[in-house]
């Protein structure tokens, strides 16, 4: 992959002010994007993203506060996208929460809050980047699931059911857009060294590394290079794939 591949190319990532998100948005800005890194809360922590773009890469960056589950906040974002730039090549639907507890315990409140984030955010944001890319006949949509939303995890049903939803909305979608040679896959990471798992006890770390072949947690960085050749014209003849980066936790 060389360091100007993306060069010329707008990307936009979800939640990007920290963990995955943010090493996606350094990543492709390292091999030449424009990027706009989104966030819901932490504005401190999304700036020091761009401002590390800005000094390591010398790349256009912008940063755009917006809940991707509220569509108007989504429709602003898109405005601003468009009037800075005039086009958005690649989007990288990362943005997620979780709510974890026993089905009879969960309220609704925390099903509708993780639903709404993780599907609607992602209905949004796919929808008016698809309108663009569909004008100018050309993009990538880079989902990020997880291996729960495959395998299931007790305590996440709320969480699993939008990640196995964000599969089955990837394959839709990249067949809606195939004949347009628009590619939309989706990354499934299993256990990432982020925000996310730094709330393991070092015995549920234990316990969950046995079930690894690799024997180790990922790191944000590893699936930032599979999310970049995704978004990459190195990326010529795959659509609606959910490419696992676990370890090999899960082996389909």
């Amino acid at each position: 992959m060389t360091e100007t591949e993306l060069t010329g190319r707008v990307a936009l990532i979800t939640g990007a002010s920290r963990g995955i998100g943010r090493a996606c948005a350094l990543r492709l800005a390292e091999a030449g994007a424009s990027v706009v890194v989104n966030y819901r809360q932490g504005a401190a922590e999304a700036e020091a993203v761009c401002a590390e773009i800005k000094e390591r890469f010398q790349t256009p960056t912008l940063c755009i506060q917006a809940d991707i589950s509220v569509y108007e906040q989504v429709e602003q974002m898109f405005q601003q996208i468009l009037t800075q730039w005039q086009g958005l090549d690649i989007l990288v639907n990362n943005a997620g929460i979780h709510r974890d507890g026993l089905l009879a315990r969960m309220s609704h409140q925390d099903w509708d809050d993780v639903l709404s984030t993780n599907l609607n955010g992602l209905f949004y944001c796919s929808k008016l980047a698809t309108k663009q890319m569909l004008k100018q006949k050309s993009g990538r949509l880079v989902n990020i699931t997880s291996v729960v939303g495959q395998t299931g995890n007790a305590g996440q049903t709320n969480y699993a059911a939008s990640k196995a939803g964000v599969i089955g909305f990837t394959k839709s979608l990249a067949r809606e857009l195939a004949p347009r040679q628009i590619a939309v896959n989706a990354v499934a990471p299993g256990f990432i060294e982020s925000e996310m798992t730094e709330s393991l006890s070092e015995t549920q770390r234990q316990e969950n590394i046995k079930k690894i072949p690799y024997a180790r947690f990922g790191r944000c960085s590893e699936v930032a290079e599979v999310v970049l050749f995704l978004a990459s014209d190195r990326c010529q003849y795959m659509t609606g794939q959910t490419l696992n980066l676990d370890g090999g936790l899960v082996m389909n």
